[in-house]
């Protein structure tokens, strides 16, 4: 949470945000403003009518720490020319929908794959100091294109250390699960269907990560200040069963199993097994290190950090935390989503 992130470091610095219209990024810059001196944001998106709402969102104080660059991460020099007198990076663009992914491959390459290239020779070339890259559960032993070309990314990334020499550039990646409420999830799905009576459940037995958006915030900003270069950030949040979200959100309705989707995992990963030996375990979150990087393990260790070892993995089957239905109500009953409120006002909850 904000409550462990010092945000000191950005004080009179220029931070840019890649996707700064999404959720994320207004999170972000929402923080960032509430939390530091001097610095400015630029935000990094495609939409000039989301840059406008987004704008718009601000005291004309807060706008003036404020610059709206529009492009796409898929053009090197716009991002290059974005990049100017930039000291810290937050690459959270991306194409993000499975089935989209499955039937336009190529358009998901272009952004995903090539975008983050652009990202780190941007960096690497105007002299961003850090840079965390947003990743996500699916890119860990994917088997969907989407979390295919996000493994990808993460990849470059991670060898962008390697690439970047003496230049000052450093590369991280946060990596989670499913955001509450977010666009396209299931929470506002299950809100929507509820009126018609039915819920459908892909399988009784599915389970998913949950995180908040602050949640989420929090542990980029703490990566980006903490990171050495080369680590995967993943955090240590709750699980839960499909099957009772579904009981939460619609206690009255009758639950239909339709079958996975294709492109659809069981239970999602953060950390596979192959990744153990070179994790290590924090109170609040795991930290990847690179393959053959076990002077950076010592490091972490030596730093309060529990080393894994060979056969640890961490899935949202195995996860020793899980939300109970209290938690799950609260959380969204807070989500500023018209469905949430609508639901939160008949359960008398606001």
């Amino acid at each position: 949470m904000l409550r462990n992130c010092n945000l000191d470091f950005l004080a009179k610095t220029r931070v840019l945000i890649t996707g700064g219209t999404g959720s994320l990024g207004r999170k972000l810059t929402r923080m960032i403003l509430d939390n530091t001196r001097e610095a400015t944001i630029v935000i990094y998106s495609r939409d000039e009518f989301k840059q406008y709402e987004m704008q718009g969102g601000f005291s004309p104080a807060e706008q003036k720490r404020l610059r709206f660059f529009l492009g796409d991460v898929r053009d090197g020099e716009r991002l290059k020319r974005a990049c100017e007198r930039v000291d810290y990076v937050i690459h959270a663009a991306a194409l993000k929908q499975v089935p989209a992914a499955e039937y336009n491959p190529f358009e998901f390459v272009k952004t995903n794959v090539i975008g983050a290239e652009n990202v780190i020779n941007a960096a690497i070339d105007q002299g961003v100091r850090h840079v965390v890259a947003l990743s996500t559960d699916k890119a860990a032993t994917p088997i969907n294109l989407y979390g295919a070309t996000k493994l990808c990314s993460d990849k470059l990334f991670v060898a962008g250390n390697n690439y970047s020499g003496k230049h000052p550039a450093r590369f991280s990646v946060v990596r989670y699960g499913n955001v509450v409420g977010s666009r396209g999830s299931v929470v506002p799905f299950f809100l929507r269907k509820r009126k018609d009576g039915v819920l459908p459940i892909t399988d009784p037995l599915m389970t998913r990560f949950w995180i908040t958006l602050e949640e989420g915030a929090s542990l980029v900003l703490n990566a980006l200040r903490d990171m050495k270069g080369g680590e995967i950030w993943v955090p240590r949040i709750p699980s839960m069963r499909i099957v009772d979200l579904a009981r939460v959100i619609g206690p009255e309705c009758r639950q239909e199993i339709v079958g996975i989707r294709p492109g659809e995992k069981l239970h999602e990963v953060m950390v596979p097994v192959d990744d153990g030996r070179d994790t290590v375990k924090f109170p609040e979150h795991f930290v990847i290190c690179p393959s053959g990087r076990s002077a950076l393990v010592k490091t972490y260790v030596a730093q309060g950090g529990e080393a894994c070892g060979d056969r640890f993995w961490y899935g949202s089957d195995n996860n020793d935390r899980w939300v109970d239905e209290k938690t799950m109500v609260r959380m969204i009953a807070e989500l500023d989503l018209p469905e949430a409120k609508e639901w939160a006002r008949e359960r008398r909850l606001a």
